[in-house]
């Protein structure tokens, strides 16, 4: 079967998160990338990385990368990339996004739009046609630029696979699902351990965190434009992969996931998106401000994205808020916290420095993601 060069986006610093997941799934990493995981697979890794990464944004197969610093060249070497080899004669084909980083060429509009022309002089050349009627399968084509080197790929995905098809409802800045499941993958919590999420907004912590639990893979519930690509990927590839994905599901798992929010409306649309995911049944969630976290339980995993004071108005009351945070976790003193955001005094007011602090950006926000360490619960005894 044939091998594709495959790159998986994701958010900058969480590439080594990525990385262990493609491996996990059983294939061989390529390359490690600022914001990317580059490997090598079959049509069958496709289905398999778009259904089942948890951390990607999305699944491109490479066509061709060179280097260009005028856009005669990026013309030019566009144009010649076998593109009949990917795209039918009839295939709906556009230029969905470019970026360019540290290069000459820079404007994304006239990147998109050369690259668009090269491609359809080259399969003029081939397919023998002066017009392309585009009436069949989407193929959206994505060009970056770093450092003068283009690369150009086909998007797999389409939607990016955040969007895993349960949040129909959001709160004011929620996180992204694939941020938060990122996020999750570098604490030590498993699934019979208690995780605890006081700011659950739409509740995308929770939910992650039972997805894992449950062993039921983030693309089930949703579509992928490589699906129509029946030239490139057999459609019994999808079926297997579904198939492969359903099997590893335990929905009889027991789980202590809880997530609280202050604003009760909020927290009935995070009970929908959880009934959504199929995971409602092991995810508690309360109406409950920070002030009343409280668990009877230790050894706990407390995981958040407490408000940062985007707007304004907001920011007046951060000090308190995290004063409180820091209050309540010294009560929960056998637990591990882990806290995403970006105030910059979040150590100062939680009244701690954090035992590991890693730096993440998320969207173009620097957000750091602070690790406050508690005790390793002592070792069950196995039983004689």
């Amino acid at each position: 079967m044939r091998t594709f060069e495959l790159i998986a986006p994701c958010h900058f610093g969480l590439e080594a998160v990525l990385k262990k997941e493609i491996i996990d799934l059983g294939y061989e990493i390529s390359q490690v990338e600022d914001g990317r995981v580059t490997f090598t697979g079959d049509a069958e890794a496709v289905c398999r990385a778009n259904i089942g990464l948890r951390t990607a944004e999305r699944i491109l197969i490479r066509i061709g990368s060179f280097r260009a610093v005028t856009f005669d060249e990026l013309f030019e070497e566009t144009k010649k990339l076998p593109w009949e080899e990917w795209i039918p004669a009839d295939g709906r084909f556009w230029v969905t996004k470019a970026t360019s980083i540290k290069s000459r060429l820079f404007s994304p509009s006239d990147i998109q739009s050369l690259v668009k022309k090269a491609i359809v002089e080259r399969m003029k050349s081939v397919y023998h046609v002066s017009w392309f009627e585009e009436s069949g399968a989407a193929y959206p084509i994505r060009v970056s630029l770093m450092k003068d080197m283009v690369t150009v790929s086909l998007d797999t995905s389409g939607e990016s696979l955040h969007k895993r098809g349960y949040r129909k409802l959001t709160s004011k800045a929620p996180i992204s699902e694939t941020l938060a499941a990122a996020l999750i993958l570098l604490t030590p919590w498993r699934k019979d351990r208690i995780f605890v999420d006081p700011f659950c907004g739409c509740g995308t912590f929770p939910i992650e965190a039972a997805l894992m639990a449950a062993g039921i893979a983030p693309g089930m519930n949703r579509s992928f434009t490589a699906e129509q690509w029946k030239n490139l990927i057999p459609a019994r590839e999808w079926y297997d992969a579904l198939d492969e994905a359903r099997e590893a599901i335990d929905l009889s798992v027991e789980t202590d996931i809880q997530g609280y929010d202050a604003d009760g409306e909020i927290v009935r649309a995070a009970r929908e998106n959880a009934k959504l995911a199929g995971v409602d049944h092991l995810i508690h969630f309360q109406q409950r401000d920070v002030a009343a976290l409280s668990h009877p339980k230790k050894y706990g995993f407390l995981v958040t994205n407490p408000p940062y004071g985007e707007r304004i108005e907001d920011r007046k009351n951060l000090p308190a808020l995290y004063r409180t945070l820091g209050e309540r976790l010294a009560l929960l003193d056998s637990w591990s916290a882990y806290i995403i955001t970006a105030y910059e005094d979040a150590e100062a007011c939680i009244g701690r420095k954090a035992d590991k602090n890693r730096k993440i950006y998320n969207g173009m926000m620097k957000t750091y993601f602070y690790q406050f360490l508690g005790p390793k619960p002592p070792r069950r005894r196995q039983p004689d």
